[in-house]
């Protein structure tokens, strides 16, 4: 294993304090680690996603493509996030999504055979699955109450709270399309408050 491979590995592997040394020496034994190209897909849409993925370096969008065949962004991951269209992972069903690196990026990933035997041999892997779980189902919540309590300007300003890290890794086109406005609105939104 590269040793930069191993550093990520290791980094990974502290996500789980409380975890065995035998679960932890399961653990290492199960991961995948992966580098895709900026462009490449970590998954495309109508794919049954067979790993979880977790970001040590790059970044990914992932965005639907609607009736009118337009790309609409749902969400960034970046680093020390996990790539994963959640409901569709846990039910092993075909994702609606596309998740796209934007950057060039290294993935670590584990099965979803191995996370359910995970769960069924370890205890403290079911909190972990839990604590997941909870993070996903948090973040996708969050982002349907930005659209039904914020306006435009409220959006963008949380975005760049939120994602200072990643505001200048990514598109006009892209961040217009994640915040449901028109590029040229953003523009005006971000023009506005650089004059304040």
């Amino acid at each position: 294993m590269k040793e930069e491979f191993q550093t990520y590995c290791d980094a990974y592997i502290k996500l789980f304090p409380h975890a065995t040394s035998e679960e932890l020496d399961v653990l290492r034994s199960q991961l995948i680690i992966k580098e895709y190209g900026k462009k490449e897909f970590f998954f495309s849409c109508g794919d049954v996603q067979k790993n979880m993925g977790y970001v040590c370096k790059g970044l990914l969008r992932r965005y639907y493509i609607n009736e009118k065949g337009n790309r609409i962004t749902t969400g960034f991951v970046k680093e020390n996030e996990y790539a994963t269209d959640y409901p569709a992972f846990i039910r092993q069903k075909p994702t609606k999504y596309f998740m796209e690196c934007l950057e060039p990026s290294i993935i670590i990933e584990l099965s979803y055979v191995n996370i359910q035997e995970g769960y069924k041999r370890f205890k403290n892997n079911e909190m972990y699955g839990r604590l997941t779980a909870e993070y996903v189902l948090t973040v996708q919540t969050d982002r349907v109450e930005s659209f039904l309590f914020e306006n435009a300007e409220e959006r963008y300003l949380n975005f760049l709270n939120q994602n200072p890290d990643i505001i200048h890794r990514i598109s006009l086109t892209h961040l217009s399309s994640y915040l449901g406005i028109e590029r040229q609105s953003l523009s005006r939104i971000r023009s506005k408050i650089a004059k304040k």
